[in-house]
């Protein structure tokens, strides 16, 4: 890793095997939410930037496509062990960039590990059927095959974890892969390219553009560009979903999210109610897995109401660096103040607000805002329906538990759900009733292994095959299939 990639300068594309900057006149200042501070500074790429790396990518595909399996994942070993060896340096760029808590950081790089272990499994991933004898003298066998060049477009919140949904499978399966980081947060994917460079990786396989919206256009729409994943927001996962498919690609979108917590009659309150704060709080609530409405059943609502109202109220906003940091600042003023818009929204719609975020102690410093609990909200409510993306927990009254699931199910969005119980009944009738595509019971946060796919259903996905897993393999691969006959055998 290079002296100077943690911090400071211009965040260049890596294209090629090479780094260079990019030829656009905007870009972007790279600012550290809990002090204001500059962190680095980035260029956007050009159509003809993308162009560049697009082409580098097609060529070295015909070799890389042929390049044994064995082969091709020998990088991603290496790439594990200097990420995990580099772990705490990139923890620490990623919060000065980000702002989330140093641990929360090095979770998010744990996972995105994670990833990249499971495609180190390529060999037997990638395996498809063979059946001898499928008619009479006739052999058949599935193969699968890489396709060529694939983008990624990843956004702000995760910015280590992310790019690693996506990167480890498609060079594992042979194809090219081009990634466009956020614009906020590109530091972080620097850091893992200077590690990719040194994995060991060939020239043109693995590369990296920087930019904005147009940089993104001209991934999805280029010809050469056969698939392309987005993670972000729900109205522009839609625009990549349709403008990808559009131009003939396949395309894995996941959107946004408005997930909930059911708490049922018979659950661990203080156990629920501190996996409650985790899940809608842990990284100041800009996550798509976040629970920021809790569904509660009307004879514990009061006693769970007060508890994560006290819990909240214990919250220290800090510097992610700083070890008694419980929650860092949101990624942007801009950001803040769109949460305090919504937390006046909560008042004038009529809930209750239990603790007041905005009154909390923060440091006076950057895009701080304390954790805002509203008790009493209507399942109509902006702040029940709207993707806040940030630390704010609706709570809301359920007769009982048909009425808690069927509060869960009005929701536009399907991301994820979580149910506390201590009933099997419960968990039985949450796992098939609730339309979601990532579900947890007694866990704070459904967050799937790497070996599973990232499920998402309704206005928080658009495509058919998800990140992670077998999903993953069969996003960036096709199946042709190959009939063998020898008349005279």
């Amino acid at each position: 890793m290079r002296e100077d990639a943690s911090t400071g300068g211009e965040v260049q594309n890596y294209v090629d095997g090479e780094w260079c900057s990019a030829s656009g006149d905007d870009g972007w200042d790279v600012v550290d939410p809990a002090t204001g501070d500059t962190v680095a500074s980035v260029t956007y790429s050009t159509a003809a930037d993308v162009d560049d790396a697009v082409s580098a990518g097609k060529e070295a595909f015909e070799t890389w496509r042929s390049t044994p399996v064995e082969e091709r994942i020998q990088p991603l070993f290496e790439l594990k062990r200097l990420l995990e060896a580099n772990q705490d340096d990139i923890a620490e760029a990623l919060v000065r960039e980000h702002g989330k808590t140093f641990d929360e950081a090095k979770g998010e790089l744990r996972r995105g590990i994670e990833n990249v272990e499971v495609a180190c499994g390529v060999p037997s991933m990638m395996q498809a059927g063979h059946l001898p004898n499928a008619a009479p003298g006739i052999d058949e066998t599935a193969v699968r095959k890489p396709l060529g060049v694939f983008a990624a477009v990843t956004p702000f919140n995760f910015p280590g974890m992310i790019p690693l949904w996506f990167l480890p499978y498609a060079v594992a399966t042979g194809n090219a892969f081009v990634l466009k980081p956020s614009e906020k947060t590109p530091v972080t994917a620097r850091l893992i390219f200077e590690l990719v460079d040194e994995a060991g990786f060939p020239d043109g396989v693995v590369q990296l553009v920087n930019g904005a919206a147009d940089t993104v256009n001209s991934l999805v729409e280029h010809d050469d560009v056969e698939g392309v994943s987005f993670v972000g927001s729900t109205p522009v996962a839609e625009h990549v979903y349709k403008t990808a498919a559009a131009h003939g690609k396949r395309v894995q979108a996941q959107g946004g999210a408005k997930n909930h917590i059911v708490v049922a009659a018979s659950a661990d309150l203080d156990f629920a109610a501190e996996q409650t704060i985790g899940s809608a709080f842990a990284n100041t609530g800009q996550r798509c897995l976040a629970n920021p409405v809790a569904v509660v059943e009307d004879a514990v609502y009061d006693e769970f109401a007060e508890r994560v109202t006290d819990i909240a109220a214990e919250m220290t906003m800090d510097h992610g660096l700083s070890d008694d940091a419980d929650m860092g600042p949101l990624i942007s003023g801009a950001a803040r103040d769109r949460v305090a818009e919504y937390i006046e929204a909560g008042l004038e719609e009529g809930a209750t607000l239990l603790y007041d975020g905005r009154e909390a102690d923060v440091p006076a410093e950057g895009s701080f805002l304390g954790p805002t609990v509203f008790g009493d909200v209507s399942p109509d409510d902006t702040i029940a329906r709207e993707e806040i993306f940030g630390p704010v927990l609706a709570l809301v009254r359920a007769n009982d538990f048909d009425h808690a699931v069927s509060l869960v199910n009005r929701s536009d969005f399907g991301n994820a759900s979580s149910l506390f119980t201590d009933r099997g009944s419960d968990a039985k009738r949450f796992r098939h009733e609730v339309d979601a595509g990532n579900l947890a019971v007694n866990a704070g946060t459904a967050a799937p292994m790497a070996f599973f796919h990232f499920g998402g259903w309704k206005d928080s996905f658009f495509g058919d095959l998800h990140a992670q897993g077998d999903d993953a393999i069969r996003f960036y691969t096709d199946e042709a299939v190959y009939i063998e006959r020898w008349p005279d055998a």
